[in-house]
């Protein structure tokens, strides 16, 4: 059965948490509000766009909230995740982080930048952009893109500022395409765990960039946008001075891997993206058994934090793809069907593993929101 089919009675019913269908995806809705209504006040203090990552959420009922706060739209790591927003109405304003290469996928993105409104996507290959270009003006609508700046992952984006200034001009001499500005996300910098070397860090990658900048304004190319930053660098990107627009993700959720790191914030994001799962087994002293295992959380980041229905200190350990382990040497663990909360080491990838967003209100269900790009990955 599905969550709908399962889960669709249990809406609005008091105490209604306590009967869902384990493991299954929770967001705590008052907290999730909270988180993007912190960073939108935020971004607006600081002067700068915010354009939020929908990598994160996968979640056009999530998207609409960031926009309704004062978002310009949403970033996408994939083509098939702005389709998918695109399809659910959340269709401007959307900035897709990936080159798109091959004809198949070009021609879905002509097809998308025809029905959405002000669509921008990245380039890093000269290659790219004439594929882009030709696409874009075969379709009838010309396609805006950013050179993607390389900040040193070797992963995309050009390699340095002669790069960009070539691609600069190959866009220029494009028909179908118009220049936007630069991306420049430093997706390594975001888990330095210590703050002043995460600064330190993004200050020397931010010279870098004004150099890169300074290159393509020398070229005519000033960027109008640049975009960037992230969770982990957002405050320390404001004071850059170099951004236009924030490309923040997960601070809608706080996974693990976020909140080991060190924030100078007075008021912090809150811990909003759980998993609900049930004790199913407990016949030996100090462990029992839970339904929920490496299918039910992305495990490249480590085990999950148990959050609540387990006395502190209690330590989960995988036990297979469906089974995890809650161990604890001293005092009791919960009982056999006892509901145990846990937090996701990182979130972007556990969503994918969802069909559906379980929202709650303390002890209660109050919402079923489909992760509509989830496996989206083409």
């Amino acid at each position: 059965m599905t969550d709908e089919e399962l889960h669709r009675p249990l809406v609005g019913r008091p105490g209604g948490r306590a009967l869902l269908n384990t493991p299954a995806l929770l967001v705590d809705g008052p907290a999730l509000d909270r988180n993007i209504a912190r960073m939108a006040a935020f971004a607006a203090s600081a002067g700068l766009r915010l354009r939020p990552h929908a990598k994160t959420h996968k979640s056009p009922d999530i998207a609409r909230r960031q926009i309704a706060a004062g978002a310009v739209g949403q970033c996408c790591a994939k083509l098939g995740e702005a389709e998918a927003l695109a399809a659910h109405g959340v269709d401007a304003g959307l900035l897709i982080t990936s080159p798109v290469v091959g004809p198949s996928a070009v021609a879905r993105l002509a097809a998308l930048n025809l029905a959405a409104t002000d669509l921008m996507c990245v380039v890093d290959h000269p290659e790219g952009a004439r594929a882009l270009g030709a696409a874009a003006l075969a379709a009838g609508k010309p396609l805006t893109v950013l050179i993607d700046i390389d900040p040193g992952l070797h992963r995309t984006g050009v390699a340095d500022a002669a790069a960009a200034v070539a691609l600069f001009r190959v866009i220029g001499e494009t028909a179908g395409l118009a220049y936007g500005g630069v991306q420049f996300y430093c997706g390594a910098h975001q888990h330095i765990a210590a703050l002043a070397e995460r600064r330190a860090a993004m200050e020397e990658r931010a010279a870098y960039l004004r150099a890169v900048i300074a290159a393509l304004t020398e070229a005519g190319g000033k960027p109008a946008i640049v975009t960037g930053g992230g969770t982990g660098t957002h405050r320390i990107d404001a004071t850059l001075y170099v951004f236009t627009e924030l490309q923040v993700g997960s601070y809608v959720f706080m996974d693990r891997q976020y909140l080991d790191c060190e924030f100078d914030l007075a008021d912090p994001y809150e811990t909003a993206l759980m998993v609900e799962s049930r004790v199913v087994s407990g016949n030996t002293p100090g462990l029992v058994t839970i339904d929920a295992g490496l299918k039910a959380f992305a495990t490249e980041a480590g085990a999950p934090v148990v959050l609540s229905g387990a006395p502190a200190g209690t330590v989960y350990r995988f036990m297979g793809d469906e089974h995890g382990a809650l161990i604890r040497r001293d005092g009791d663990l919960p009982g056999l069907g006892q509901a145990v909360t846990l937090g996701a080491p990182h979130c972007d990838p556990t969503v994918n593993l969802y069909d559906t967003y379980h929202v709650v209100d303390g002890d209660t269900l109050i919402a079923l929101w489909p992760v509509a790009g989830r496996g989206r990955s083409r």
